[in-house]
């Protein structure tokens, strides 16, 4: 059975011991150790992948709403192409994954490229079963997230890029409400205008 769609099984289990804060959900099964790390601000694409620049502001709370500094972000998310670095060998060592220490105010940041949805393998194993189930294998695009630090428990979570057509039809059911976050355009003057998105929590 597909990873995600077990973690979706297990979801509501986990959910009814998460405290008040970001909503948990699925892992996937496309994490990958070691992402470089860095302090405070990363860029985890390396500026070649296509796609519209994004950038992802947060800041990580304790349970008492005190700012978490030293708190490990790690992020990743799929290519283009809905490609992950875990199957797709083609992209370079840690392509679109990075690990960031927030600064003393819990806050992080990280550049990328926006992310596209994904399907499932056809004429899988998962394709199959979701065929059986009457149901489709498309997950809408995403970023992924572990948020950790010493004497808290580990947050396990994504963001959903809004205006995805799957957004509420994920075959995972990995997407919650207080995950959609707004995506702004923002204009940046260098030699001449060009357009980014970003993300601000």
């Amino acid at each position: 059975m597909n990873h995600d769609t077990i973690g979706a099984l297990l979801q509501k289990i986990n959910d009814s011991a998460t405290s008040e804060g970001n909503p948990r959900t699925i892992e996937g099964s496309l994490y990958v150790a070691g992402a470089p790390e860095a302090q405070g601000h990363a860029r985890i694409d390396d500026g070649t992948d296509p796609g519209q620049p994004l950038v992802m502001r947060g800041t990580v709370f304790a349970e008492d709403g005190a700012p978490l500094s030293n708190a490990l972000v790690e992020v990743w998310h799929a290519n283009h192409l809905g490609s992950y670095l875990h199957f797709d060998k083609s992209q370079p060592a840690f392509n679109l994954r990075g690990s960031i220490r927030t600064d003393a105010e819990g806050r992080y940041s990280f550049r990328s490229v926006v992310p596209v949805g994904y399907s499932v393998p056809p004429g899988g194993m998962a394709e199959k079963l979701l065929d059986q189930l009457g149901h489709h294998g498309h997950r809408p695009a995403h970023i992924h997230f572990f948020v950790s630090a010493p004497g808290h428990r580990k947050l396990t979570t994504q963001i959903n890029i809004d205006g995805d057509p799957y957004l509420w039809d994920d075959f995972a059911f990995a997407t919650r409400e207080g995950l959609v976050p707004e995506l702004k355009k923002a204009w940046v003057r260098k030699a001449s205008p060009t357009a980014s998105r970003a993300i601000s929590r």
